[in-house]
This record gives structure tokens, sequence and C-alpha cells, in this order.
């Protein structure tokens, strides 16, 4: 691991952490979490093991990373986001099934979005905060409400 920072308060466990990558106090990252180069993983963050993040992605303070997700390239993923990876959660559920949950490149997710299991959110899409996904998202298209809904597509903002 080249020019990683990893805050002394947390615990990272993974190898597989790409270059510039900044992982940031109080944070969990099991061993076989794969992330990418230059991502920001910033406090109060779990991220479980069977996970692979991008490139040049932003996960915010209080996010937890279950098994299953999939996060693409230059994905933003705001405070408090809660991704789920089952639909029928029981403790001690021994036919618990694995659902995978995909974030495609260019996504962004607001503060406070719920995504169910299974879900797979298009390229350059958007979820609008408190949004709670229940379906895919399609490509470049901008959802909010409960359940979520199509709002249009995504105008693209340039500095």
């Amino acid at each position: 691991m080249n020019d990683v920072f990893i805050h002394p308060m947390s615990d990272v466990q993974s190898d597989h952490i790409g270059n510039r990558t900044r992982i940031w106090q109080f944070c969990v990252v099991l061993g076989g979490a794969v992330i990418g180069e230059d991502c920001n993983i910033c406090a109060q963050c779990f991220i479980e093991n069977d996970v692979v993040i991008g490139n040049r992605v932003t996960v915010k303070n209080g996010v937890q990373l279950w098994n299953g997700l999939r996060v693409g390239d230059d994905v933003f993923i705001g405070p408090n986001v809660t991704f789920t990876n089952d639909n029928f959660p029981k403790s001690g559920n021994k036919s618990f099934e694995l659902l995978q949950t995909i974030v495609e490149p260019g996504a962004s997710i607001g503060a406070g979005a719920v995504i169910l299991p299974g879900i797979r959110i298009g390229a350059g899409a958007m979820v609008a905060a408190g949004a709670v996904v229940t379906k895919d998202v399609p490509v470049g298209m901008l959802v909010l409400g409960n359940p979520a809904t199509i709002s249009g597509a995504v105008k693209n903002v340039t500095e």
C-alpha cells in the first residue's frame, strides 16, 4: 500500500486498499474488502468482507457497506446511507440469501437514503436524500421519495 492514510483510531484488516486512499477515524474494514485508489472513507464507516469499491469513491460518515455490495468508480455515498443485503432479515436465518447490490460508475446517493438488496443504481444516476430505493434506478435518472420514483434526468453540473 503506497501513500494510503489510515487513521490510527481505525481497524483496517484489508491489504487491498488502493494508493492515495484515506480512511478516517473509527472505521472498520474487514480483511476481504477491496477499496480502490483515491478513495475517501470518512469517519465511523463499516466495510464488510465481500465489498468491492472502485476508484475515486467518497463514502461519507456513518455508512455501513455489507457483503455483496459493488461500487463503481467516481461514486458518491452521502452520510448515513443505509444499504441492505437481505430481503427477509431474521436473527439466525439459516436460509439467508445474499443479494448483490450494484452502484454503477458516477452515481450519487444522498444523505439518509435507504437502498434495498439486489438493486442496481445506474451509471450517473442520483438518489435524493432520504429516498427509499425499492427497485433499479435507470442510468442517468434522478429518483426521490418513499418509495423512490423517477423525477427526471440528472442535470449535468459543471464547476
